[in-house]
């Protein structure tokens, strides 16, 4: 029985990590445009970025770049309070593991297929833009007066 549930366990992540990279793969393409419409002009999208510093880790869905603004953007198939904690902290982290964005102003971003209850508003109330499927691609939910806040 044991062994039947890590073997479960495993085939059920591999299934959610598929659902993840979907999700990734709708958000990139579309986060030059979401973010100009925001005034932040991207020149580069860079997906699943990793770091390791001092025996720190760090795993970036999608970090999207320019030479002021670095933004990270944590893709889930469903998007909950916990995932928004967890990119919270690696927001606080990112300039040490990524010394090159030292001087950039970090921003965070959470996206996802289904968003349970309250966590979008819970990413907003944290400064974090909230990135959410419509029709064919995706869409920022925050509403233009949304200020992001900066890490």
């Amino acid at each position: 029985m044991e062994k039947l549930f890590k073997e479960t366990d495993v085939k059920i992540g591999k299934i959610t990590g598929k659902w993840s990279q979907f999700v990734e793969g709708l958000v990139a393409p579309a986060a030059v445009k979401l973010f100009r419409e925001r005034g932040i002009e991207v020149k580069r999208i860079f997906q699943r970025v990793k770091a390791e510093r001092n025996g720190d880790r760090m795993e970036i869905d999608i970090l999207a770049v320019n030479t002021e603004f670095a933004v990270l953007i944590e893709a889930k198939s469903t998007l909950g309070t916990d995932d928004v904690n967890e990119h919270i902290e690696r927001l606080a982290k990112f300039k040490s593991l990524f010394p090159e964005y030292a001087s950039h102003k970090v921003l965070g971003a959470v996206a996802g297929i289904v968003i349970d209850k309250d966590s979008d508003r819970y990413a907003y109330k944290s400064g974090l833009f909230v990135i959410a499927q419509s029709g064919e691609t995706v869409k920022i939910l925050n509403d233009i007066k949304f200020k992001p806040k900066s890490w």
